[in-house]
């Protein structure tokens, strides 16, 4: 029994991963987050525990990576849909999808644009980066590309900026089709680029071995207590360069 904690645990990442796609299908995008959040707690612990019950299994790295592409990869892939459509239907005030939706799903799957759709390419990148990752020995210790949870916080962060931020000239900004069609290669890009970035791995506590984990930790308290949802892109910023710093720091 002891051997299934780690993979409840990943079924819960899994089934917060569903509940968010559901959300947002239906373009609920704080319930989107809520969920996408608690999936990539249960990631961040499925490992966790696996590592403090010494249960590791081949069973358990392919569970968790089908739950991935749920939680990370399918839902900012819908997500970025849903942008765009807005994106090509009159922006925010049309976020709701009053009439979107109704003639999508009455009026015999109609597509006025394929530019939508170009949004589930972050699904497709994200489903190749977990691949490669399941079968990269190099990937233990660090990460070579952007993590997909961390990709999904990006993604799920734009439709929140818009809602709670109030920018005008922010807004117009994030809605703009082209802002999103190069946020969209961007992520693909980064998900499989060969980029080495630090895992937030714990062996220790000391301050010394995990000096980079902790200045990004307190530096991420700090920017969402101030910025609040406009501090998660600028977190997956920090987290690229202080990478990039750290590994030449040690050439």
């Amino acid at each position: 029994m002891k051997k299934q904690i780690p993979n409840l645990i990943t079924l819960l990442n899994l089934f917060c991963g569903c509940l968010a796609m559901l959300f947002a299908v239906h373009g609920l995008f704080e319930m989107v987050a809520l969920f996408v959040f608690l999936g990539i707690f249960f990631d961040f612990f499925d490992g966790f525990a696996a590592r403090m019950l010494k249960v590791q299994s081949e069973l358990g790295l392919q569970l968790d990576s089908l739950a991935d592409m749920v939680t990370s990869g399918v839902v900012p892939g819908i997500v970025m849909y849903k942008l765009l459509l807005m994106s090509t239907t009159g922006g925010w005030s049309s976020a709701m999808f009053a009439g979107v939706e109704n003639n999508f799903y009455t009026s015999g799957f109609q597509i006025s644009s394929i530019i939508p759709f170009i949004g589930f390419v972050i699904t497709l990148a994200s489903g190749y980066r977990l691949a490669k990752f399941n079968i990269d020995e190099n990937q233990t210790e660090s990460f070579i590309g952007l993590p997909t949870p961390a990709n999904a916080l990006l993604i799920i962060s734009l439709p929140l900026i818009l809602a709670y931020q109030n920018f005008p000239l922010l807004n117009d900004v994030i809605l703009n089709q082209w802002f999103l069609l190069a946020v969209t290669a961007l992520s693909a890009y980064l998900l499989n680029a060969n980029l080495p970035l630090f895992a937030l791995k714990f062996k220790t506590w000391n301050f010394k071995d995990n000096a980079i984990r902790y200045i990004f930790l307190i530096l991420c308290v700090v920017l969402l207590i101030t910025l609040k949802y406009l501090a998660v892109p600028i977190i997956i910023v920090t987290y690229i360069l202080l990478s990039v710093v750290s590994k030449l720091g040690t050439k």
